[in-house]
Formats: C-alpha cells, sequence, structure tokens
C-alpha cells in the first residue's frame, strides 16, 4: 500500500475501532457520526484488503491482521503528537498563538467579531487571522494550516470532526417604503427584486445568473422551487453587509439569517420582516480536521466558542 494513498486520519479511527471494538462507541469517542465512522472502516478494509474487525456472537473482534497493526498504529499516534504538540498544555493568558478561521462576515459579525470583543483584553497574546473561502480552501482546512471553517455545511468531508453551534431560519429586510413592507406575502415577495447572497458553502460560488437552478443558488431559492415559484433575483453578491444597497433602494428585498438581520439591520429607514414562506431552519457548524483535534490550542478554541455560541440570543 502506498501511503499516498490513505489519508492519515484513518489510522486514527482504526486505533479508537480496535479499542472500543464497536463503531457505534468509537463514533462516540471521535465525536463523529456512526456513518461517517462506518464509511472509515470501508476504506480501511479496501485499503488493508482485509476486513479488520468481524462481527460474532461475542462482538466484533479484530482479525490477525489488525491485531498486528495495532502496535504499529499505537506508536504512529505517539510520533505524530510529539512532532506537533510540543506543549500538553494550552494557557491562553501567556501564550503568542494565531488561530486561523475559514468563515463569512454573517459569522464574524454573529459570532466571532462580538468573541474577540470579550476575550481580547483577557487574551491580548491570542490573534486572529479570519479568511473567506475565495481565498482559502478545503484542503488547507484537511491539513490544518486553516483551523476551524464555521458556516452552513450542506456536505462536509466525512473525515472532518462537526460541532453544530446554533439553527438558524431567514428575515426578509427592504426599505420601510418598500411594497413589501406594506403587503408581506408571498406575491409580494416574488414581485420585488431581490439581492441574492452568496449560500454559506466552504466553497465559493463563481458562475452564479439568473439562468443556474435553484439547488444551486442555495436552500432558500430551492424551497420556493419545490413550491413551484421563483424570486426575481437583480443583485448577486458573496456579502450578506448589503446594508448600502437596501438603504438608498425603495425595491429591493435583502433575505438573510435571523441573527444576523436582528444584530445588525436596526436602524431606519430599515425593516425587518418575517419570511413569507415556511423554510427549514439552516444549521451553522464549524468543521476542523482530525489533524488539529487534540491539539490543546485548538481545544481552547473550540471549548471558547462553543461556549459563546450558546450565550448569544437567538
Amino acid at each position: 500500500m502506498n501511503i499516498r494513498n490513505i489519508d492519515l486520519n484513518l489510522l486514527v479511527y482504526l486505533n479508537v475501532l480496535l479499542e472500543e471494538r464497536s463503531v457505534s462507541r468509537a463514533a462516540n469517542k471521535l465525536a463523529l457520526t456512526q456513518p461517517t465512522v462506518s464509511a472509515a472502516l470501508k476504506r480501511l478494509r479496501e485499503y488493508f484488503s482485509d476486513p479488520l474487525l468481524v462481527r460474532t456472537a461475542g462482538g466484533m473482534q479484530p482479525t490477525e491482521k489488525a491485531l498486528a497493526l495495532k502496535p504499529q498504529i499505537n506508536e504512529f499516534i505517539r510520533l505524530s503528537e510529539s512532532i506537533t504538540q510540543s506543549d500538553s498544555q494550552f494557557d491562553p493568558v501567556t501564550a503568542q498563538h494565531t488561530f486561523k478561521i475559514l468563515t463569512n462576515d454573517y459569522i464574524e459579525s454573529c459570532l466571532l467579531f462580538p468573541f474577540i470583543a470579550k476575550t481580547a483584553d483577557c487574551y491580548p497574546n491570542i490573534s486572529y487571522n479570519i479568511t473567506s473561502p475565495g481565498d482559502s480552501s478545503l484542503g488547507e482546512l484537511q491539513e490544518g494550516s486553516v483551523d476551524i471553517a464555521i458556516n452552513r455545511f450542506k456536505q462536509a468531508p466525512t473525515s472532518f470532526h462537526q460541532k453544530r453551534l446554533w439553527r438558524d431560519n431567514f428575515r426578509v429586510i427592504c426599505h420601510q417604503d418598500n411594497p413589501f413592507a406594506q403587503t408581506p406575502d408571498l406575491d409580494s415577495y416574488l414581485t420585488q427584486p431581490h439581492i441574492w447572497v452568496s449560500r454559506s458553502g466552504i466553497i465559493s460560488e463563481n458562475r452564479i445568473s439568473k439562468d443556474s437552478h435553484p439547488s444551486k443558488l442555495g436552500e432558500l431559492d430551492e424551497a420556493l422551487w419545490q413550491m413551484e415559484k421563483k424570486r426575481n433575483i437583480q443583485v448577486f453578491t458573496r456579502h450578506f453587509q448589503a446594508q448600502a444597497l437596501i438603504t438608498g433602494s425603495k425595491s429591493l428585498l435583502l433575505t438573510i439569517p435571523n441573527r444576523l438581520a436582528l444584530a445588525s439591520f436596526q436602524n431606519d429607514p430599515l425593516v425587518t420582516l418575517p419570511l413569507p414562506f415556511q423554510m427549514v431552519p439552516q444549521e451553522i457548524s464549524m468543521v476542523w480536521s482530525p489533524i488539529k483535534h487534540y491539539d490543546p490550542a485548538h481545544t481552547w478554541l473550540r471549548q471558547q466558542l462553543t461556549e459563546f455560541a450558546s450565550s448569544l440570543p437567538s
């Protein structure tokens, strides 16, 4: 087997599988879903041309091949940790550390900027490099040069760890003299011109147009399409902060996540209104590579962001 052909994160999964001898217990220990661990085991079986774990009356049992691999995998993990983790402890007060976070301006406004403002004085040596999907890639996240991606992920690589931060729905922002403000129903919503904002995945959308299929435009337009409806998109932008457009226009509508609408668009002459049709709330999660999972600094950041997100008003 050529090492270039295997995701080394899978060896970490195999180690836990051999310890737990259960896909469900291994998934719980790894903070992954059971289907993700099952898929990882399938790939490992293909790589090693061996079942590795077989189901018996007494539970899952390792094969001879797996038992022979176990000490080698333990040594690999020990060496990897000694190389990547110089210190077992992380003190945010004294540590000189920069975190690179991949996200968009929605998450910046609702989570990262408030978090940094609250903690900057407490941790003066902690720095943040916040980058957008157009500036950083999925490969950088996978190899660990980007620490965390925070966004709405329709489909993240199964090898990544994932933690949900919140669920959010949409609101409509418009000028107070917009016809929709007077009659906020579906017909009025579809009649007015719209500002489309890039859907919140990690891959930037470079070829979006009015002719794009609704599934390419994101969950909002896909929901309308399922109702056999379509909105009139006049402006395509990659930034949620399109306040200047709707402040100066009495016709444009901007549909954005509820948290961002309530946090950033509460000033005259703008109004925020409920979406005039039902939508499944979107889940905002942070994902990271298994390479970073046990790093003390990374663990600290994940805990801080999770606790801070849970304290925010919804």
